[in-house]
């Protein structure tokens, strides 16, 4: 089955740890959510953070992405994104999108082998969930389920 990450908008930390238990994930909780199997939001986010942003992926990485809930001896988590990667998706147009899709599909976590244009659609779908927290005043997350 995999791995689920389903990335959302929620209003603080204590909203967001209400989805943990939910078998549906955020979605479930009417959370505004993409769901993107496989796409994690520690290394793959760190990279595309760093490529949006032009921060050294070394600095990126040593944000701490703390969970903000916790179950199953960590099988489940809810992490919130940092607002730095919030900020550069919000603020990225179509053009930027596409920029970076080239090289973030060539990154090793993708195994170089990832097509721009897939990753194209999802940096899309998670700049307007980006657009979304922002102007709902929401942060990003992500719930994580193994």
């Amino acid at each position: 089955m995999g791995v689920l990450f389903d990335y959302f908008a929620a209003p603080d930390h204590d909203a967001a740890a209400t989805t943990i238990d939910l078998d549906g994930g955020p979605a479930e909780a009417s959370f505004p959510t993409v769901a993107l199997k496989g796409l994690d939001p520690f290394v793959q986010l760190g990279t595309l953070e760093s490529l949006l942003t032009g921060a050294d992926y070394d600095t990126v990485i040593e944000r701490d992405l703390a969970p903000v809930a916790m179950a199953d001896d960590g099988a489940r988590l809810v992490v919130a994104l940092t607002e730095e990667l919030s900020a550069a998706l919000s603020d990225a147009d179509e053009a930027r999108l596409r920029e970076v899709a080239e090289p973030w599909s060539r990154t090793e976590e993708f195994g170089g082998q990832a097509d721009p244009a897939d990753l194209v659609a999802v940096l899309t779908e998670l700049a307007q969930l980006a657009r979304t927290a922002t102007t709902r005043g929401d942060r990003l997350y992500c719930w994580v389920c193994v």
